[in-house]
């Protein structure tokens, strides 16, 4: 071989080296990329894993591991218990049922009750969460709590505009990714469920319970108290017909489409501060005439009974057990439920007027004296 040939063949064997050098040192480039998503892949699969098999919020199924049902935020909880729970009975309702014991009314009734609320009450809301519990099964008791200031709106879905996590709602697999992989629930609300299971004696009947810490005293109610300057003129009775309207439709139409349901619809006991309220504001005629309608149309079920505990004036005119317009201490729901177990203020057909004229009697009494306790002209 000569000079010229020897040379050709170093360079290429030098070149090839080079190449192969090359080559050698792109493998653990990727073998590092890879090993990276894999881990990646495995953390975000291990932290799904995690939640699901958690579930605080009970999206996939109720407590695993002898765990509690923890249930202290309703608007990302209720509904995952509806579907996943054991109950043959709910509590429906605003933020003022949420401090009753749910074992009163399992045994004044013979029942296994959860709660299904929602915070200001709506009836579209309400009968939303009606709706998810009677595609499961049939129900034996809804205990429903009925604010009067529901009647003066709209029975719309309020669950989105308002901020709920609707991905909780729906059965959308797809956007579940916002719950399995979810830092808050990873880091603060399966340890709040494990510590509540494990080392407090945390009562799973006491759902969504708020009472503790808060302020039940004259002083506390009228601190959340803006009382109109004047009076002004009386609306007419029927100037909210429309909303009315369709309460009393969206109701109904749940009633209607379950007769072998018990309903019990009751009216909760506000303070003498929201009735002064709604008489200064010109209000209170058409509060009533709803109140009245509302009761004649449910009434006409046969599945329905009717409780109004408006005009309990022991009750109404006491400020210390408010903190402040409308909510109230647990032991009247408490006393709510033992008196509709024996029939206490039951509304039945043809007593509506009567009881709609006993709460304006009650009203025009706390204009003419109990208020001025508060308020002296």
């Amino acid at each position: 071989m000569n000079e010229k040939s020897k040379k050709m063949n170093s360079d290429y064997k030098s070149a090839s080296g080079q190449i192969g050098e090359k080559k050698t040192c792109e493998r653990p480039g990727r073998r590092a990329l890879t090993l990276l998503a894999g881990t990646i892949l495995g953390g975000f699969f291990t932290v799904g894993l995690i939640v699901f098999l958690f579930d605080p919020m009970f999206h996939y199924h109720k407590p695993w591991f002898g765990l509690k049902a923890v249930l202290t935020e309703k608007e990302y909880q209720v509904v995952g218990t509806l579907r996943h729970f054991d109950y043959d009975s709910l509590i429906a309702g605003s933020s003022v049922t949420e401090n009753n014991n749910n074992a009163w009314f399992n045994e004044a009734f013979d029942c296994q009750a959860i709660k299904a609320a929602r915070s200001y009450g709506g009836n579209g809301d309400l009968c939303y969460l009606l709706d998810i519990a009677f595609e499961r099964q049939e129900l034996k008791y809804v205990f429903y709590n009925i604010d009067p200031s529901s009647l003066t709106f709209y029975p719309e879905l309020t669950y989105e505009e308002t901020g709920c996590p609707v991905y909780l709602y729906d059965r959308n697999p797809f956007n579940d990714v916002k719950y399995l992989f979810n830092k808050d629930i990873l880091l603060e609300k399966i340890p709040y469920m494990i510590a509540n299971s494990l080392m407090t004696d945390y009562d799973e009947n006491l759902s969504y319970n708020w009472e503790k810490g808060k302020n039940f005293s004259v002083q506390g109610a009228l601190s959340h108290y803006e009382r109109p300057e004047e009076v002004s003129e009386m609306m007419p009775e029927r100037y909210l017909q429309e909303e009315l309207t369709a309460n009393i439709k969206r109701i109904s139409s749940v009633v209607q489409a379950h007769p072998d349901t018990e309903f019990i619809f009751f009216l909760p006991p506000y303070s003498m501060l929201f009735w002064d309220y709604t008489f200064r504001n010109g209000e209170l005629e058409a509060y009533l005439y709803n109140e009245r309608e509302l009761m004649k149309a449910l009434l006409s079920f046969e599945n329905v009974r009717f409780f109004c505990f408006q005009s309990e004036e022991d009750i109404v005119m006491d400020l210390d057990q408010y903190m402040d317009t409308l909510h109230f201490r647990s032991e009247i729901n408490y006393r709510m439920v033992e008196m509709m177990a024996a029939g206490q203020c039951e509304v039945t057909a043809g007593e509506e007027d009567r009881t709609t004229e006993n709460i304006r009697k009650m009203v025009q009494q706390i204009e003419d004296t109990e208020i001025k306790r508060y308020y002296p002209e």
